[in-house]
C-alpha cells in the first residue's frame, strides 16, 4: 500500500478527520462561481446574503444571470436599500417564487435605515433582519464571517442523509441532518472560536451538487466514500427519505388581455399574498371548480367590448402548492379608451421591463400570439 493510500485509511478510519478530508477535496475541486470569494479572499457578505436568497428553490444556473444583473445595478446593501420595490421586481421577475424578492428589498431597506448597509456579523443579529431566516443567517455567518456554524441546504441534507443512512423522513429528519452536519466543521483555531465553517459549508453544498447528486451519485470520486454507511448498504439514491408529496387541488380561472393599439391593459396585484406587487393582466380569482362562465362574468368592464373572443387552448402553471389552468380571452377597444380604476395601459413594446410572472408571460403570449 502507498503512503498515500495509506494516510487516507487512516484518516477515514477515524470519523473526525472526514473535515479534513472533505476540505483537501474542496480545496482542489471547488466550484468556481459569480457570488464565491476566491481562495484567500475575504467573502462579501451583500453577494453572500444575495445569492442565498436567489438560490432558494432556484438553480445555479438560472441564478447565474440574475445575480449578476443586481450587483451591477445595485453594487451593494446600501444601493439596492434606496431602490424602489417596483425597480426590484422587475429586475426579478422570471426568477420566480417572487416574495423572496419583496423579502430582500425589506432587508435591503433595513440594512441602509438600521445599520448603515453594513450586515451583522452574528447569527441572531442577522435573524433579525426581515427575510432571513434560520438557515440563511447560518450561511452568512459561516460564509460570509467564518462562524462555527453549519447551514443545511437541500444538497447538505443529501450528503449528511447518505453518510450516515438517516432513516427518518424529511422534514422531521432535519433536526437530527443538522446535529450530525455539524461534526463535519473544519477544527477552530486555539483561542478563537472562528474555523473554517464557510469552506466546510460549501464544500458540502460542492460535494451534493457535483458529487453526491440525487441520482446516479459518482461514489468512487467521493472523498467520504470509505465511510458512507448508505454506499456501503448499496442504497445511496433512496435517501434522503421523503414522505410522499401531496399534490395540490387544480384551480381554474381566466385572463383577460386587452389591447388599445399597441398598448396592454394591465394592473397590479397585491402586495401581500402570491405574486404580490407583480404586474398581470386582468383575470378572475382562481378557484377549484371554477365555471367558464363565471369566470367570463368576472372580465374588466371596458367601454367599446361587446364580445370576448376566446382562444383556443388554455395556459397552464404549476405554483408550489397548486397547478392553474387559464382560458384566455381578448378584445381590442378604440384608442380613447380610458382604463378602469386600478389599471394601467403598457406599451406592449416595454412589456420586458413590467414586472411580470412567468405564468402572465405566458398569458400574453398566447393572447397576442407572440
Amino acid at each position: 500500500m502507498s503512503s498515500r493510500a495509506a494516510a487516507k485509511t487512516k484518516l477515514t478510519n477515524d470519523s473526525a478527520d472526514r473535515p479534513a478530508l472533505l476540505l483537501a477535496w474542496y480545496d482542489r475541486h471547488r466550484r468556481r462561481l459569480p457570488w464565491r470569494a476566491a481562495p484567500g479572499e475575504l467573502a462579501d457578505p451583500y453577494r453572500v446574503w444575495l445569492s442565498e436568497i436567489m438560490l432558494q428553490q432556484t438553480t445555479v444556473k438560472a441564478v447565474g444571470p440574475y445575480f449578476e444583473k443586481f450587483v451591477s445595478r445595485w453594487p451593494d446593501a446600501t444601493a439596492l436599500g434606496r431602490a424602489s420595490l417596483d425597480d426590484v421586481l422587475r429586475m426579478w421577475a422570471g426568477l420566480g417564487y417572487y416574495s423572496r424578492a419583496r423579502n430582500l428589498h425589506a432587508c435591503a431597506v433595513a440594512l441602509f435605515n438600521d445599520h448603515g448597509g453594513v450586515f451583522p456579523d452574528t447569527e441572531d443579529g442577522l435573524r433579525a433582519l426581515p427575510g432571513i431566516g434560520p438557515y440563511t443567517a447560518a450561511a452568512i455567518a459561516a460564509i460570509a464571517f467564518d462562524r462555527r456554524t453549519m447551514p443545511v441546504d437541500g444538497n447538505i441534507e443529501r450528503v449528511i442523509s447518505r453518510l450516515y443512512a438517516v432513516e427518518e423522513s424529511l422534514p422531521q429528519a432535519k433536526p437530527r441532518i443538522q446535529q450530525l452536519a455539524t461534526t463535519l466543521l473544519g477544527p477552530s483555531r486555539a483561542g478563537d472560536e472562528k474555523s473554517r465553517a464557510g469552506d466546510s459549508a460549501q464544500a458540502l453544498m460542492d460535494l451534493g451538487a457535483t458529487i453526491c447528486t440525487p441520482k446516479k451519485p459518482a461514489c468512487s470520486l467521493c472523498p467520504l466514500n470509505d465511510d458512507c454507511a448508505a454506499r456501503a448498504r448499496g442504497d445511496q439514491e433512496t435517501f434522503p427519505r421523503k414522505a410522499p408529496k401531496k399534490s395540490g387541488t387544480l384551480r381554474r380561472g381566466a385572463a383577460f388581455v386587452v389591447t388599445r393599439g399597441g398598448e396592454l391593459l394591465v394592473r397590479s396585484r397585491p402586495e401581500k399574498g402570491l405574486l404580490g406587487g407583480m404586474t398581470e393582466v386582468p383575470g378572475s380569482e382562481w378557484i377549484a371548480g371554477q365555471e367558464d362562465r363565471a369566470a367570463l362574468a368576472q372580465a374588466p368592464e371596458l367601454k367599446g367590448v361587446t364580445r370576448w373572443h376566446r382562444k383556443a387552448g388554455i395556459v397552464t402553471h404549476v405554483f408550489t402548492h397548486f397547478p392553474l389552468e387559464l382560458v384566455v380571452y381578448t378584445a381590442n377597444v378604440p384608442s380613447r379608451t380610458r382604463a378602469p380604476d386600478g389599471m394601467r395601459w403598457v406599451p406592449v413594446a416595454t412589456l420586458d421591463g413590467e414586472a411580470l410572472p412567468n405564468v402572465m408571460r405566458k398569458v400574453i403570449a398566447h393572447g397576442l400570439n407572440l
